[in-house]
């Protein structure tokens, strides 16, 4: 409370900019997050005292206007007795022009905070704001005029008045037939075509008509204003020559947004009438013009216009359209093509991870997304030929490889006489070629794959030329995903070389291989080896894990060096990918062949276990392994059943690490039917819950914790799908409940997903009859739960949606609404009603928040529904108003 008073003290001592700075940027942020703490007669005294600091702090910094700006843009928008404001303050300052620059800023940050996310305003205030904000908009764009006139080629005063105009334009507020006709548009494209302007000025300028063109994205209902942008911009064409002749980078960049920017703004028009209006085709050749500059920055601001054209045109399938956009997508191929070569001087291999593999890997993407307009085979054929016919030079041959790899899975590989040369020429490469035309060339035969499937005559030189690859220190880990692809897609031609794959998995550390290379190498094995005879199956499982095992073995045998354990993750991983994907088809009533490896590894399994106790990240590793293990042999791992639930139990009374809570819901998952498993699983969930709950009923508890109670619903959960009666008749439902109530408020994407998916599932049971013996005792138990728990859970997520979350949460609320009212809706109408009663009424700012209409409106709309999606949009429509 005293944070008000000091900073309106620290204010008017104007000791220094530091402390002003605190001071005014502590008022704003007491203003956007605890306006309520200050009655309703103090507002206008607070709006007085702001207005006259920023006067006298208008020349001690920037940065203090811009804050003090900032509070009273935000007090302008709670302060429903401030009415008007905008006329007020042009009618005070505006004929001050010393006042003009903290005036401008005030202009420019109002419509900017009026969708702020911190300032909770509600959307009948929000509607009230934006409508006042449009009455007066005219004037304000007259008074930016005047002060371009009055101030004459001051730069510093222009930028100012572009990222106010701006600022309207994004709010959408401007009158499109005034603004067509007004000089402020003249200025601003007079300011672009200038060689002379200065690149600040530039960007701002840049900026404003971005947000002009964004604003009129809606063409057909600004159409005067729409041709003016439109012509405008292409009279830019001659500017950005004139920039990349001067080599003034960051011109030529805002030249290409705007004109990326018309693209856009454009699209819908261009897709429907080509070549004709606005849909003429001069702003496509301006972004190929730029495509064709050397920096390939320049290009990437395209990218987003190139994906959504291709996307437009690919819901629109008509050929004859594709027919006029073919040429504009070739063309930019051939760039993009040009665009990913590496410098001639380059050594080594094409990098992933800096500036420009990122480009790249954008490229590449970019070429699946529009290949279609081109057709894969003929741009792949045309590819290939340009190596086939001229002898280019390394770095060309490296690019065009690169993009065959981006369409190689996109050509189809049936009978397909180029794509099989591709493949032979391909592997007959030299070893004296640049090593990253080799690199390239490996990444483009793993992409080749399928055609390897149906040409199993290629499988014996492909794997020799992978094998190179893999011997070789740079080469290795492409090399190693090249074989994992070919792994996937061949399955059942490589069974026959699964010893070659057993010998490398033996060796797996003697290559130069990252992690993710490693593992992808035993993904490829075991995904092989699930194809095997079954006979073989469990000897060829044993002799894969053999090395990881041993590994584990030799570690816990090891005398820790200074106290800590050697860091047993790698070998924890790499069991994990194999029991992941060994996944054989069994017959009902065969023994599974995994099972026996598997209880022979779980000794060594718990041991580690038991040792890293106390490090959250091995037990993670640990028990996701074991998950893998469980799901990989299901019913077959009974045996491991109790003493891996005992030692669950026993370590997470010490350490309560909330993977275990997950490997619980594994557990349940395979055997909650199982009727001889339920009672020991209800006490593993019981032994498990306690401490869980000590945690999260600390302060903070739910916060701090998000991945305990995520995996603590998914527990929950599991149990209600699998024995749904052996929860509600137990005891600690209760305590579930409870906990699931509070935690609806954890604005969390997974906790909150799990905490609702819980509630949802929970009261489903007793809605769906499923014909099942034990539904009427269901229907009973769910009943008497939700007699307890019905009303506060109903206010408690009516509060939540309005308060606490996030939109994107709110399907999953509805959900909930859904299945309460499916289950009783005589009952869940009286308790909305006694929910929607203690929501606020009106704002700290003494706005309305909400109607009496607006809530009886919304009370209808979610009992009188007929699916949930009318709940879904009913919530949305009535949480906007406390947003």
């Amino acid at each position: 409370m005293y944070a008000w008073e000091m900073a309106d003290q620290l204010l008017q001592l104007k000791q220094d900019v530091e402390s002003c700075y605190f001071a005014a940027q502590t008022m704003k942020m007491k203003i956007q997050t605890s306006f309520f703490e200050l009655p309703p007669e103090t507002h206008i005294a607070l709006r007085d005292s702001l207005l006259s600091h920023i006067q006298s702090l208008k020349d001690l910094s920037p940065i203090i206007v811009t804050q003090l700006a900032l509070a009273i843009a935000d007090l302008a928008l709670q302060m429903a007795s401030w009415k008007g404001c905008v006329h007020t303050l042009i009618e005070k300052y505006s004929n001050d022009v010393s006042s003009m620059t903290f005036l401008i800023e005030i202009l420019t940050v109002l419509p900017e905070e009026v969708h702020s996310r911190s300032l909770r305003i509600g959307a009948n205030r929000r509607t009230e704001i934006i409508e006042d904000l449009a009455y007066y908009s005219s004037t304000v764009v007259t008074l930016l005029m005047t002060c371009v006139e009055k101030s004459g080629s001051n730069e510093k005063m222009l930028i100012k008045v572009f990222r106010c105009l701006g600022s309207w334009f994004n709010l959408g507020v401007l009158d499109s037939n005034f603004m067509a006709n007004n000089q402020l548009l003249m200025v601003l494209f007079q300011v672009l075509q200038r060689d002379e302007t200065s690149t600040n000025l530039h960007e701002a300028a840049s900026d404003c008509v971005c947000s002009a063109l964004y604003a009129i994205e809606n063409v057909d209902t600004h159409m005067p204003l729409a041709l003016q942008l439109f012509q405008g911009v292409l009279t830019l064409e001659t500017a950005y020559h004139m920039a990349v002749a001067r080599e003034d980078l960051d011109k030529v960049l805002n030249y290409c947004r705007i004109f990326t920017e018309l693209c856009e703004t454009f699209l819908e028009t261009t897709v429907k009438s080509p070549g004709q209006g606005m849909g003429d085709l001069r702003p496509l050749e301006l972004l190929l013009i730029c495509a064709g500059h050397p920096q390939y920055e320049v290009v990437e601001i395209s990218f987003n216009f190139w994906y959504r054209l291709g996307e437009n045109l690919y819901k629109t399938n008509d050929p004859a359209l594709h027919g006029i956009f073919r040429p504009y997508i070739q063309r930019l191929l051939h760039g993009l093509a040009r665009h990913c070569q590496l410098d001639p001087d380059h050594e080594g291999i094409p990098e992933d991870t800096d500036d420009f593999g990122e480009f790249r890997m954008r490229v590449s993407d970019l070429v699946k997304d529009v290949i279609f307009l081109v057709g894969s085979m003929e741009c792949f054929s045309q590819l290939y030929s340009t190596l086939k016919e001229g002898n280019p030079p390394w770095e060309v041959t490296e690019a065009v490889l690169f993009i065959m790899a981006a369409i190689a899975k996109s050509v189809d590989p049936e009978n397909n006489p180029t794509l099989t040369e591709v493949l032979e020429q391909v592997v007959l490469l030299p070893e004296t070629v640049h090593i990253a035309v080799r690199y390239t060339s490996i990444e483009l035969v793993g992409e080749m794959s399928e055609v390897v499937d149906r040409n199993p005559r290629f499988l014996d030189p492909v794997l020799n030329y992978l094998m190179k690859g893999l011997r070789e220190k740079t080469l290795a880990s492409v090399a190693a995903k090249a074989i994992h692809n070919i792994c996937s897609v061949c399955r059942d031609h490589m069974a026959q070389h699964f010893q070659g794959l057993l010998d490398i998995a033996r060796a797996l550390d003697s290559f130069a291989l990252t992690t993710e290379a490693a593992v992808g190498l035993l993904k490829g094995t075991a995904l092989v080896l699930a194809r095997l005879p079954l006979e073989k199956i469990a000897e060829c499982l044993s002799d894969l894990c053999a090395v990881q095992v041993m590994a584990l073995k030799k570690l816990l045998s090891q005398d820790p060096s200074n106290g800590k354990a050697a860091d047993p993750t790698v070998w924890l991983d790499r069991l994990a990918v194999i029991f992941r994907h060994t996944n054989p088809i069994v017959e009902n009533g065969q023994t599974h062949p995994c099972q026996k490896v598997i209880q022979e590894i779980w000794p060594v399994l718990s041991q580690t276990l038991n040792t890293h106790q106390a490090d959250n990240r091995i037990v993670e590793r640990c028990c996701r392994c074991l998950r893998f293990a469980v799901r990989c042999v299901g019913k077959g791992s009974a045996s491991l059943l109790q003493p891996l639930v005992t030692q669950m139990v026993s370590v997470y009374q010490v350490y309560p690490h909330s993977c275990f809570l997950y490997l619980g819901s594994i557990l349940v998952d395979e055997y909650g039917m199982e009727e001889g498993c339920r009672q020991g699983l209800l006490d593993m969930l019981q032994a498990l819950c306690m401490p869980t709950f000590q945690l999260l009923e600390q302060p903070n508890g739910l916060r701090n914790h998000p991945d305990t109670v995520d995996d603590l619903f998914r527990l929950a959960t599991r149990f209600v799908q699998r024995s749904p009666v052996t929860l509600l008749s137990s005891g600690i439902i209760v305590h579930i409940i409870q906990c699931a109530i509070a935690a609806t408020t954890l604005d969390h994407r997974d906790a909150n997903c799990s905490v609702m998916k819980f509630v949802r599932d929970l009261i489903h049971t007793g809605v769906s009859n499923d014909h099942e013996d034990d539904f009427e005792l269901r229907k009973q138990l769910i009943g008497q739960a939700m007699g307890q728990h019905g009303q506060q859970l109903v206010t408690q997520l009516m509060h939540t949606c309005c308060f606490c979350l996030p939109p994107y949460t709110l399907p999953d609320v509805a959900e909930v609404l859904w299945e309460i009212m499916v289950f009783d809706r005589p009952t869940s109408c009286r308790w909305l009603e006694n929910a929607l009663k203690g929501l606020p009424k009106e704002t700290s700012g003494g706005a309305l928040t909400v109607t009496h209409k607006q809530l009886t409106d919304f009370h209808k709309q979610v009992t009188s529904a007929e699916e949930c999606k009318q709940v879904c949009w009913a919530i949305r429509e009535f949480t906007r108003l406390f947003r």
